[in-house]
């Protein structure tokens, strides 16, 4: 026979009766209508112990954004190009020179 109690957890304590224990199993396999009460009421069944079927993995994925701030010094560098253009203005000028030459023909003492 199959007995529980509930201690103050609320978890259950089975314990089994082995003395009762085939005569259970063999109502449990009976067909319903063999083992009904004058009633209408079906005998009780057979509690078994839980079956522990293989582990499940679930996977969560997460994306977690991370604001990272940088700082990009720049620095503006302005040059200035001084560029000197020379001209040429040329300024005419003009001089004259005389040169004196003497001929004597056929003059004798210079005269």
């Amino acid at each position: 026979m199959l007995k529980s109690n509930r201690d103050c957890s609320g978890k259950m304590d089975m314990k089994f009766d082995i003395g009762t224990m085939n005569n259970e199993y063999m109502t449990a396999a009976m067909p319903a209508e063999s083992y009904m009460g004058g009633c209408g009421e079906a005998l009780p069944g057979v509690v078994c112990p839980p079956v522990y079927e293989c582990p499940q993995e679930r996977v969560v994925n997460r994306t977690i954004t991370h604001e990272v701030p940088h700082i990009c010094p720049c620095n503006t560098r302005i040059i200035n190009h001084h560029v000197y253009r020379h001209s040429f203005t040329p300024c005419y000028s003009c001089c004259e020179e005389n040169v004196v030459s003497n001929v004597y023909d056929g003059c004798c003492g210079r005269y």
